[in-house]
Formats: C-alpha cells, sequence, structure tokens
C-alpha cells in the first residue's frame, strides 16, 4: 500500500475488482397499498432494467421477493410474478440476493404488522415454502435492516404500528427478532449451499464537546446491539444501549438462540454518522468530523471477523455529486479490502431513482428520489448521466482512482463538507455542462 500526503492509504491498483451489486428499491407501504416497485413502475419495466443492469457489467442484484403480494391471503400464495422475474434471472446467470422481507413489507392481513402475535409463524412459514420452491437460491437476505426497521417502526412512530420510545422498539424486536435468527437455522438446513447475507445499518458517532459524549457512546453502542444478538455476542450488562434495555424490561430478548450470518452487510449513508453536540441530546446529521467509511468497515470487521460488503450507498443530489459519491464509496471499500477486510462487494442503491424517500414513505405522490444509477424523467423513463457512465466504469473493473471526480454541487457540497479532507488527494474537475444547475 502507498501512503498519501493526508495520510490516507490508496488502494492497490492491481488488487481485483470487487464485484458490483445492483439493487432495486421496494419498500411496501401499508397504510396506502402500494410499494416503490410499483411507484416507480418497475413491475412492468423488470425486464428491461434488468437488461439495463447487466448491460452495465453488474451480474449479482439485490431483488426483493414481495411477500405483501405473494401471500395476500394467509396460506395462499400466488408465485408467478416471483417465477417470471427470478427465472429470468436464472436464465441470464444474473445471480439474486433474495431480499425477503424490505422494511414493512408484510401482508396487510398482519394488521399489527411487526407487533401482530401471528408474525413468527406467518413468516417462517412464508421463508419455509420460498426455499422449497426456489432450492437453487444463492445468496438471500432475510430481513433488510432490522435495526433500522424497528427504530422507524417501534421507537420514532413513522411506520406502523407507530409505536414510540425504547419500549416500543423492544416490543417489536421480541417479536419479530428471534423469528428471523430461527429462519437463518432454518436455511441451513433447506438452503444449505447459499448464503446468508445479513444487512443492517454501518454507524459512527462522535461528540462536540465531553458533556455530549454520553449520547454518542450510547449511539455507538446500540448500532451493534442487534447484530451482536444475532451472531450470539455477550451483551455485556454495563454496556449504555444494553444497560437501557435491560432497564425498560427487554432481558427476555437477550435469552434469544443465535442465528447464522455468511456475510455481513453494511448500508451506509452520510447520515449515518451523527455528531452529538451536548447534553441535551441534540445532533447533527451528515457530521462535520466524519471517520472515514474504510475505517468504519475495519471497524465491524475486527468485531464480527465476517466478509462484508457495502450493501447499500447513495447520495441524494445531481447526477455529478453521486458520481463523486461513488468514487469515494468505491475507494474506501477499496482501501478496507487492501488492509486486509474481505469485502464481498459494493452495492449502490438502488439502479434507478425510487419513490417518495423525501416523506419516509409516508405519503405515496410519485415524488422521484434522485439517488439512482439512472435517473427517472416525468415519464419514468430511465435516463444515463455522468452517474451511469462513471458506474459502469467501475463495475467493469476500473479502480475509483481512475473515476472522476465532479465539484460537488449545493446542497450536496454542504452536506459532504466534513468528508472534502478525506477526498483532497482527488483532481476535481467541473460537472458536465448539461448537469450544471444554477443556485436558483
Amino acid at each position: 500500500m502507498r501512503q498519501l500526503q493526508t495520510g490516507v492509504v490508496a488502494p492497490l491498483t492491481d488488487a481485483k475488482p470487487l464485484s458490483f451489486i445492483g439493487g432495486f428499491e421496494s419498500t411496501f407501504q401499508p397504510a396506502l397499498d402500494v410499494d416503490v416497485l410499483e411507484t416507480t413502475d418497475h413491475v412492468r419495466r423488470w425486464r428491461s432494467d434488468l437488461d439495463l443492469l447487466r448491460a452495465t457489467g453488474v451480474w449479482r442484484v439485490r431483488y426483493p421477493v414481495r411477500w405483501h403480494r405473494i401471500e395476500c391471503r394467509p396460506g395462499r400464495f400466488d408465485w408467478s410474478a416471483a417465477d417470471e422475474v427470478l427465472g429470468y434471472l436464472r436464465d441470464t446467470g444474473t445471480v439474486p440476493i433474495v431480499d425477503l422481507v424490505h422494511h414493512t413489507s408484510y401482508p396487510l392481513w398482519l394488521r399489527r404488522g411487526f407487533a401482530d402475535r401471528k408474525w413468527a409463524g406467518a413468516y417462517l412459514r412464508f421463508l419455509e415454502t420460498f426455499a422449497r420452491r426456489y432450492p437453487w437460491i444463492e445468496e438471500y437476505t432475510l430481513f433488510n435492516e432490522p435495526f433500522t426497521t424497528f427504530l422507524l417502526c417501534g421507537q420514532e412512530g413513522v411506520w406502523p404500528p407507530h409505536l414510540k420510545g425504547l419500549k416500543g422498539f423492544l416490543t417489536l424486536a421480541r417479536n419479530v427478532f428471534p423469528s428471523i435468527a430461527e429462519g437463518s437455522r432454518m436455511y441451513r438446513d433447506l438452503l444449505p449451499g447459499a448464503r446468508h447475507v445479513y444487512l443492517d445499518t454501518c454507524e459512527g458517532h462522535t461528540a462536540a464537546r465531553p458533556e455530549a459524549g454520553i449520547h454518542a457512546d450510547f449511539a455507538n453502542d446500540r448500532r451493534f446491539f442487534l447484530t451482536d444478538l444475532f451472531v450470539g455476542k455477550e451483551l455485556v450488562p454495563d454496556r449504555p444501549f444494553v444497560t437501557a434495555v435491560l432497564e425498560a424490561g427487554g432481558a427476555p430478548l437477550l435469552e434469544m438462540a443465535p442465528g447464522h450470518v455468511d456475510v455481513l452487510g453494511l448500508d451506509y449513508y452520510a447520515h449515518s454518522q451523527w455528531h452529538w453536540l451536548d447534553a441535551a441530546g441534540r445532533g447533527i446529521r451528515n457530521s462535520p468530523v466524519p471517520r472515514s467509511l474504510s475505517d468504519l468497515i475495519r471497524t465491524y470487521w475486527d468485531r464480527y471477523h465476517l466478509p462484508c460488503a457495502l450493501t447499500e450507498t447513495n447520495i441524494r443530489g445531481y447526477a455529478s455529486d453521486r458520481a463523486s459519491w461513488l468514487k469515494y464509496t468505491l475507494e474506501q471499500c477499496e482501501m478496507a479490502r487492501d488492509a486486509g477486510v474481505p469485502v464481498d462487494g459494493y452495492c449502490w442503491y438502488p439502479f434507478v431513482d425510487s419513490c417518495d424517500w423525501d416523506s419516509l414513505l409516508v405519503r405515496s405522490e410519485g415524488y422521484v428520489d434522485p439517488v439512482g444509477v439512472y435517473w427517472l424523467d416525468q415519464r419514468l423513463d430511465r435516463r444515463p448521466s455522468s452517474m451511469s457512465a462513471a458506474y459502469r466504469r467501475a463495475a467493469n473493473g476500473t479502480p475509483a482512482s481512475d473515476l472522476p471526480a465532479y465539484r460537488l454541487q449545493p446542497p450536496v457540497s454542504e452536506w459532504l463538507r466534513g468528508w472534502m479532507p478525506q477526498m483532497a488527494h482527488w483532481d476535481w474537475r467541473d460537472p458536465p455542462a448539461a448537469e450544471i444547475v444554477s443556485p436558483r
């Protein structure tokens, strides 16, 4: 490895390129009976979308199996749509990492969602039925981002069942998390040759002053809690978040049997790093003093010694901004790899723009979220850009050092100000003329 003047370790250009993974956003909105595959028109365009992905050189894809559309009545499964898409993936040599529950993507007849008493039996029945129907599956995710899902559904009350506080978080975790672990053990028997890609957030928290350190310490402990529990890591009672869990009556959750993980998927965004300001617990998303992504990846590797993959990242911004964030995150994954971490893949998520994440999916207005490799126009047609060009090069083995670095435009230039020292060695250029946007 060679050392840069900034102290950042540069990736080795002769190392094996990282495996690129595509992905399509699919979260179901139970209150509105619609999902993001429908609002982005992927349900009609899935074949051309997958052809477009494959044309970039990508042969692995995080792909949803939509339980909420497959089992609309308890015990009655309609696999026709899944048969068609998964069969097409198999025929074209594309390896799906099937996404079996993505956030709130469960059937409407589970009226209380993750708090429903029928959850475990229904979920495990769905998993078993899927595995017996598709025994050729090579990779799977049993439940996308348990921590984020329980946080938004059970602590912040944003998604159903709209519980609040740590007790709400634990209510959902106790009802759901043991069944995910049980499902992973069941899949070792049903799909012994397949790999469980366990996904959750990749976080890092800092404090502006000593009195804010209690909140950074709490959040830094909380980020590991569910994964520690899942892999059977000892949970010491005096850890900040574990102490809070025990005080909130969460001791029974700590007795659950662990599950099985083959690959640890890390979902990382600029807002994954909070900077806590004071003793009152006020914080800033997009930290002004962020740790490098490569350092965070090494932290998770040192803790779990599981192969890691960057399974989600994006930045909400203009296409050239996304191309620069692609360069940064890919470079950081290469650095982690060159430091000895087994990095199993890189996934920019999603491949095409999503919709309505500006409201955290509280509304469904077809508002296009500018985060994809390909952007959606008013007719939802997929459009190329500097981002799709950079992505295609990277997916075909171009190292991050040879990708363009476009000067960031507002508001991304403000959001990423703290990351600029990590990018100081880049040769910056202006965005393509057609992608430069007036400040107005």
